[in-house]
């Protein structure tokens, strides 16, 4: 275990979250303790992808917290991948033969230089109720909550009808090795709800606004354009060049749009997402859920950098490098283009249709395979939502419940590919000027905590049944 350097107001951190935790219905202190101690742990672990990975120190470190909470050494496993790990912890059944419920998060955590923080990232500190560090929203504070809510179900003697598989993947961030093969080890899930995903909006004053459930992602998709060409010297220029080749192809691309898209999880998104819209926007979005093909619904939505992601596959340039020297014709020009795929449509389509909007016969387009998946929507079920709204309860009664689809990728992708419905349930709340995850000086509020533990126990306790 790393060596913590903490700031002495850290004695003091749990009075402070709970003198500002909003109104709870019921109490965990023991949990909600235990929550603290293992987020504040978990940032001291750099588990980055690469020389010095302390992902599977960490993986040991959460095993030994499990079983001194009650679990078998035997029921936890941790088995190494390349230079990280994946974490399996059983929660036992009184029926075996049902299919198990999976509890997903994951424990590797992007890059962060410390000379670019105000604070260590590594080191947790914690200041004004807010807990500052590499993961403390992406995503330890969710890993330290399951974990925290486990250990008290165990020490409340809680059994479960099905078992119940804390599943903690090692390379999210990057390759999602582990998740694949943790994919491939449980098919036959009853479901998976994943604290990576969904999640609560504050406004700027502190007050809850909605809760995203989500339940589908788009697929993300690395698409490298070459026009390549025989090049000569600057004096002797000639209309074929392939810089301007290249501009007049990622013009064409720019402006062109994908065909809209609706399916359930969006239709039920902008019906509900509506009554919180400006009133331009909210028509809008009721129109695009009645007719996905109404143009002015199209229009409004597709030029609301918020909601563009929502009606169908993006696809935006992101890196351009070409030529090869300052008084020489370019012989060569690639071009990144950046894709957030539609469920249900292939990376195979979105590929043909770069090419068709092109117009390039010298073009050559590249999928770069970064280990994603394109994946379908898990079915709105009312025991999620059901489950969902009662965890909530405790604490925002009555908060409005959003269906979401994720313009990002995260574990629940190779999943849902293998026929397991898999929901994003985080119950952390966040306002907007608060989300600094992959950024700079990444905070949470700590108030999350007693709320997160309470909804925590509720949703396994309901879905395990």
């Amino acid at each position: 275990m790393p060596k913590l350097s903490i700031r002495s107001r850290l004695l003091f951190a749990a009075c402070a979250f709970a003198l500002s935790s909003p109104a709870l219905a019921g109490a965990n202190p023991a949990a909600e303790a235990q929550t603290l101690d293992l987020l504040k742990h978990a940032i001291a672990f750099r588990t980055v992808q690469g020389p010095g990975n302390q992902t599977p120190q960490f993986a040991a470190y959460l095993k030994d917290q499990l079983v001194a909470g009650g679990f078998a050494p035997d029921d936890v496993t941790i088995t190494p991948v390349d230079d990280t790990a994946f974490l399996v912890a059983r929660y036992r059944g009184s029926d075996p033969k049902l299919k198990p419920l999976l509890l997903s998060g994951h424990m590797d955590v992007v890059e962060a230089k410390p000379a670019d923080w105000q604070r260590d990232p590594f080191t947790p500190v914690i200041e004004n109720g807010y807990i500052y560090g590499r993961g403390a929203t992406d995503m330890k504070f969710a890993d330290a909550e399951l974990i925290a809510t486990l250990v008290d179900l165990k020490r409340q003697k809680f059994t479960p009808k099905r078992d119940v598989l804390l599943v903690l993947s090692g390379d999210e961030e990057t390759t999602m090795k582990t998740t694949q093969l943790l994919a491939a080890k449980f098919p036959d899930a009853y479901m998976l709800l994943n604290a990576d995903g969904g999640g609560g909006s504050l406004s700027e004053d502190g007050k809850p606004q909605y809760f995203i459930l989500e339940g589908a992602e788009k697929a993300y998709g690395d698409y490298t354009l070459t026009i390549t060409n025989p090049g000569g010297h600057s004096s002797a220029p000639r209309k074929e060049n392939a810089i301007y080749e290249m501009a007049a192809v990622l013009t064409r691309i720019g402006q062109h749009q994908f065909t809209p898209q609706l399916n359930e999880i969006t239709k039920a998104y902008f019906l509900a997402a509506a009554d919180r819209a400006d009133p331009r926007t909210a028509a809008a979005m009721r129109a695009f859920a009645a007719d996905p093909t109404n143009k002015d619904a199209i229009a409004t939505l597709t030029a609301d950098p918020e909601e563009v992601g929502h009606i169908g596959t993006t696809c935006v340039a992101t890196m351009v490098d070409g030529g090869h020297a300052l008084n020489a014709l370019p012989q060569r020009v690639t071009a990144n283009i950046n894709c957030r795929i539609f469920p249900g449509t292939s990376f195979q389509q979105v590929q043909d249709e770069l090419t068709r909007v092109a117009a390039e016969p010298k073009l050559q387009i590249q999928f770069i395979d970064v280990g994603t998946t394109a994946s379908p929507a898990s079915p709105m079920r009312k025991d999620v939502t059901d489950a969902v709204r009662a965890g909530l309860d405790l604490a925002y009664k009555g908060v409005p419940i959003v269906p979401g689809q994720a313009s990002g990728a995260s574990d629940s992708m190779w999943f849902r590919v293998r026929g397991v419905p898999s929901y994003g349930v985080a119950p952390i709340f966040i306002k907007d000027s608060d989300d600094f995850s992959h950024g700079l000086n990444e905070r949470t509020q700590l108030f999350n905590i007693a709320p997160g533990v309470a909804y925590w126990k509720i949703v396994i306790q309901r879905l395990s049944k």
